[in-house]
């Protein structure tokens, strides 16, 4: 069996004066899938999924503002709406019509908003470790929630958050074999955490996380209301979001395929050979569904005013 590598591609796209980082691989008029990233990572967490599933699919990962390459003007005002201004640009910006959309940790509320937005455009989710509904919040994750913008220590306590040790925990934290996990992930997270404004921006987000919660109702519905096929995988290990998340969706979604793994927050560090395969299985059932219409239809716009605006500038 001949051996086949993708070629992947980094490139910038503008949208609205943010220059958007993206990495994209894979043929063009493959099933598209959509690689949102979780906290406090960027497209590079998807590197060696991207080389795993590169040659069979159309694979585009973007950076949102406030994280790994992505360009952001001064005045750029950060919240997870204002991420999903930008995430739904550039969706629109690259002509993707129709895609499965991979979402994690914070990418599961950027997704969310895009998929409550342009719902023509969601063949698919694969939902690793992003949480939505209230039995998924561990304590640790109950508390930094309840932080809000104004109340005295809040930000100085989200900070905490952005330490090294922090960001190494996120990667070997309930992992059951930490040699599976490379060190270069958690090492490129806080060389990007420490730039200039990156813990101002984080700190944004984090006092913003409460906005997400508020939304879980309105995602549940739009889940039950739409019905699109579901992947859920899940890392019982992981301190944020807990086991009973995964199992949640299953309400609203019956007939989710469900797998948890006996591991920790970035489950694709450790599970990747089990997990790649699973996507591949999901997309290509999700491509040849013929009551589902792959070809991309469009949607209209952009039900945020701001996104339009993004998009079209």
């Amino acid at each position: 069996m001949p051996l086949t590598i993708p070629r992947v591609h980094h490139r910038h796209v503008d949208v609205g004066g943010v220059r958007v980082f993206y990495r994209e691989a894979g043929p063009a008029d493959a099933p598209t899938v959509l690689l949102l990233h979780g906290f406090p990572s960027a497209s590079h967490q998807f590197r060696r999924l991207i080389d795993a599933l590169g040659t069979r699919y159309h694979l585009v990962a973007p950076d949102y503002p406030g994280f790994g390459h992505t360009e952001v003007p001064a005045d750029f005002g950060y919240s997870f709406d204002a991420l999903a201004d930008v995430v739904e640009g550039f969706v629109v910006a690259l002509g993707l019509e129709r895609f499965v959309m991979y979402v994690f940790d914070f990418g599961g509320p950027v997704g969310f908003r895009l998929a409550q937005r342009r719902p023509q455009r969601i063949a698919g989710l694969v939902i690793q470790n992003a949480n939505a509904y209230a039995e998924g919040l561990s304590a640790a994750a109950r508390d930094t929630i309840a932080e809000r913008p104004g109340v005295p220590g809040a930000a100085e306590r989200v900070q905490e958050l952005f330490r090294l040790s922090v960001t190494r925990g996120q990667y070997e934290g309930g992992s059951s074999d930490a040699s599976l996990v490379a060190p270069d992930g958690w090492t490129l997270d806080q060389h990007f955490l420490d730039l200039p404004g990156r813990a101002a921006a984080q700190t944004a987000l984090a006092l913003d996380y409460h906005s997400n919660v508020e939304r879980y109702p309105a995602w549940q519905q739009w889940l039950r209301e739409h019905r699109p096929p579901a992947l859920v995988v899940w890392g019982r290990n992981d301190p944020f979001f807990t086991e009973p998340g995964a199992h949640a969706y299953l309400r609203d979604l019956p007939d989710a395929e469900l797998h948890v793994f006996d591991t920790g927050h970035f489950a694709l560090e450790e599970n990747l050979p089990e997990i790649a395969p699973l996507i591949a299985a999901f997309v290509d059932r999700t491509a040849a569904d013929p009551a589902l219409d792959h070809s991309g239809t469009p949607s209209g716009p952009a039900s945020s005013p701001r996104a339009n605006a993004l998009a079209n500038s």
